[in-house]
This record gives C-alpha cells, sequence and structure tokens, in this order.
C-alpha cells in the first residue's frame, strides 16, 4: 500500500467518526434543551409555599395545579395541593387529591390525618374518623394528642369512645378548659348532667378570655350571663373581642346542647358558626354543628 492510499484510508475513517461525534452532540443537544423546557416541579413548589405564606392562595393554588400537571404521578404535588385546597375551605377537592396520594402512596400516614380533618369538615363523620385511625395506627405515639378524633366521636355519638380520648389527652394537655368540656359533653350525652358535673376533669391556668368563666357554668358555678361579661372586660380591641365571642357562643350553645334545649343551642352554635373565620378548628367544628343541625340533628 502506497503513502497515498494509506492517507485516504485514514480519512475514509475520520469522516464517519466526525459525523457520530456530530450526531451525539445534536442529540445531547435536544435532550438538554427539552429538559430545560420541562417546568421544575420542585421550583413550583417552593414559588407555591412562598405564595402561601404572602397569603396569595390563588397563585399558589395556581402554581400548584402547574406541578401537578408536569408531575402527574408524583404524591408530593397533590398533597401540596390538597393542603392548600383544605386552608381556601374548598374539602371537597382537597378530600380528592389526598386520594390520590393515598393512590400513589398508600402508605402516606399524614395524608390520612390531612384527609381525616377535611373529611371532617365537609361533615363525614365516619370517614374522619377512619382515616384518624389510619393515622393513629402507623403513628400511635400520636394518640393521646388526638382531640380531634375525640371530637369527632362526639358527633358519631360514640361517647364512651369521646370520654376516653379526652381523658388521654388530659395527660397531655392538663390546663385546657376546652378538653374538660368536651368531656363533660360526651358523659352527659351518655349519663346526664349529674354524673357529667362529677366527673368534669378539674382545670387550671388556662388563662384564655371567656375559658373560666365556660368552665364554672359547665361545673354549675356560673350564669352564662357571666361568659358574655368576661368577654367585654378590659374593652378588647374588635379581633380579640370577636375571638372571645365566638368561643362565647360555641360554647354556651353546646352547654345547652348538654341541657338538651335544642332552641338555644341552636341559636348560640348559628352565631359562632357566622363568626367562625376567626375560630381555626374550632370554627370548622362550629361550621360542621350548624350544619348538622340544618340536617334535622334534634336534642
Amino acid at each position: 500500500m502506497t503513502h497515498e492510499s494509506s492517507s485516504y484510508c485514514r480519512r475514509s475513517l475520520q469522516v464517519p467518526r466526525l459525523a457520530l461525534f456530530l450526531a451525539l452532540f445534536l442529540n445531547t443537544f435536544i435532550r438538554m434543551s427539552l429538559i430545560a423546557a420541562e417546568p421544575d416541579v420542585n421550583g413550583l413548589m417552593n414559588d407555591a409555599l412562598l405564595a402561601k405564606q404572602q397569603n396569595d392562595y390563588t397563585r399558589a393554588l395556581a402554581l400548584a395545579s402547574k406541578a401537578v400537571e408536569a408531575a402527574p404521578t408524583d404524591a408530593k404535588v397533590y398533597f401540596l395541593r390538597g393542603e392548600l385546597y383544605g386552608d381556601t375551605r374548598q374539602s371537597a377537592k382537597s378530600v380528592a387529591d389526598f386520594d390520590k396520594v393515598l393512590k400513589l402512596q398508600p402508605l402516606s400516614t399524614l395524608a390520612f390525618q390531612r384527609r381525616g380533618v377535611e373529611h371532617f369538615k365537609l361533615g363525614h363523620i365516619k370517614e374522619s374518623i377512619a382515616d384518624f385511625d389510619a393515622y393513629l395506627k402507623a403513628v400511635p405515639s400520636s394518640e393521646p394528642h388526638h382531640w380531634q378524633r375525640g371530637i369527632a366521636y362526639y358527633y358519631a355519638e360514640r361517647y364512651d369512645d369521646g370520654r376516653r380520648q379526652f381523658e388521654l389527652h388530659q395527660t397531655v394537655n392538663p390546663n385546657d378548659v376546652e378538653n374538660a368540656v368536651w368531656h363533660f359533653l360526651c358523659v352527659a350525652r351518655k349519663d346526664g348532667i349529674d354524673k357529667a358535673r362529677a366527673a368534669l376533669i378539674p382545670i387550671e391556668g388556662d388563662r384564655r378570655v371567656p375559658m373560666k368563666e365556660v368552665y364554672n357554668v359547665f361545673a354549675g358555678k356560673a350564669k352564662p350571663e357571666a361568659v358574655f361579661q368576661a368577654v367585654k372586660n378590659g374593652n378588647p380591641p374588635p379581633p380579640e373581642f370577636n375571638q372571645r365571642m365566638f368561643y362565647a357562643n360555641l360554647y354556651l350553645g353546646l352547654y345547652y346542647e348538654a341541657l338538651r334545649d335544642a332552641g338555644q343551642a341552636r341559636d348560640y352554635i348559628a352565631k359562632a358558626a357566622e363568626q367562625a373565620a376567626s375560630g381555626g378548628y374550632m370554627g370548622d367544628v362550629a361550621r360542621v354543628h350548624a350544619q348538622l343541625f340544618r340536617a334535622g340533628r334534634k336534642y
């Protein structure tokens, strides 16, 4: 073979190698371009959380929905959107998203808790308890803290279970008038007012207004008027006044329910439900209770 023919062979071999290199480069460039064009799911989620911190729930939900579109098999995007729907009282949509979370990740224990809360808001009491039970089966150390299940037991008319739940909660939250009141309500529904007062859990140190007066009413040591007087004491600013009035109306409504005075119970609960925007989870309780009254709950 001559020198020229040898050089020609080398050149003929170099051409395919160059073409292969260019093809590989082009393929890599196209893949990187496609990746760059794909939505950044984590970025969308972080932006949604930032919007939530800024109380811009419209933007937060829009970003969360984009994350769902970008990653429809990723449980965490549904969890985030489910939380946002719950925060904005869109409980049916929230439940649907947590359904999806649990379909994708059946062992997602926190999703059971969150779905249970949203079921409760919808008045789905049995479904709420089932989800709380599933959560506590996976996280038994949380059982003493789970007062939400105790309230759900009350509405399910599982009064012995409610009583036990509130007695258990007392071991980790000993200075809460509300816990003593819900325990009282369960006992009263099962065994009557006298036994409920005899079993009333002693509470000291709850400084929230008007909880001391609420406790005294349930104990038979004060009249409902004392609760409203406490609400007015100190001339509180409107936000605090409204919060006090919410708790006054809620717990007096429950008190009259324990006395089986359906008329006054409905009136006070209805007022609490109207003020429930400032009531957090207990606001949801007031709304659910008012909803049950409208559906024909009788005492």
